[in-house]
């Protein structure tokens, strides 16, 4: 059976630790294509598909979160024969954090999470952008800049993709963390200096939700910041998969190296 929440960027990937990549609000999995291109001698990088988009266009969106996240972790069940890391931009970032809790209450959760343009799960905002109409919807996109201004002048185009972003939308502005659950694995933040979506304090707050260690890193530009620094990115996630992998227990590196790899 073809599984329709996760996507395969390599037919031969390397060993070690598995990098999970988690979209924005709207955003598909071959987002990350460019990334799991940088990383293809370093890492197995799959994506997260949501309902809603492309191939799954024809699913309606989920618009909970917390119902997200589930499905999510549900998914990945099949794919935890190597150590997890996980990268989450904006909406992703909240993604992975709740599905980074449901496999750590499971016993067995990421080794850590990467956190990218989005402030901490606790700091909350209301800012109703799924409460707009389609072009009120369609100014906010071209403010934020991430998404194809060749999408956003077709009106077929638009026609299917919208309600999937709506649905996003919806999902992420109405999520409220629940208190009192914490993750244990380092955090590290990637944050723009020009994003108006996350403060510094905001993105310090992810302080808060780990017992791990914590890092912060600024990069320059807005909101999609990550678009114009995917090498830096790839080069900051090498290094971190590269001393993840030298920790590995010899019984880990035995399953990470060999075996079927599920999801081919």
């Amino acid at each position: 059976m073809t599984d329709l929440w996760i996507r395969r960027f390599q037919t031969d990937p390397a060993p070690g630790p598995r990098l999970v990549c988690f979209p924005y609000a709207g955003g598909a999995a071959g987002y990350f294509r460019p990334l799991a291109g940088e990383l293809r001698q370093s890492a197995d990088v799959l994506a997260v598909q949501y309902p809603g988009r492309q191939e799954r266009r024809s699913e309606e969106p989920l618009r909970d979160l917390h119902t997200l996240a589930d499905r999510v972790a549900a998914a990945l069940s099949a794919h935890r024969d190597r150590p997890l890391v996980f990268f989450g931009h904006s909406m992703g970032a909240v993604v992975a954090h709740e599905v980074a809790l449901r496999l750590a209450a499971d016993g067995d959760g990421p080794v850590e999470l990467f956190a990218s343009g989005r402030r901490a799960p606790s700091r909350q905002r209301d800012d109703k952008v799924r409460l707009l109409d389609d072009d009120g919807l369609v100014r906010e996109l071209k403010r934020l800049a991430g998404t194809d201004q060749a999408v956003l002048e077709d009106k077929e185009i638009l026609d299917m993709v919208l309600p999937a972003i709506r649905g996003d939308y919806w999902a992420v502005e109405t999520y409220r963390h629940r208190p009192g659950t914490m993750l244990a694995c380092p955090v590290t933040v990637l944050v723009g200096d020009r994003d108006e979506r996350v403060t510094l304090d905001e993105a310090r707050a992810w302080r808060e939700h780990t017992t791990g260690r914590f890092a912060l890193e600024s990069f320059g530009g807005g909101h999609f910041f990550i678009n114009d620094h995917t090498k830096a990115i790839a080069e900051l996630l090498r290094r971190r998969l590269s001393e993840i992998s030298r920790h590995l227990s010899p019984a880990a590196h035995t399953v990470a190296s060999g075996g079927d790899l599920p999801g081919r």
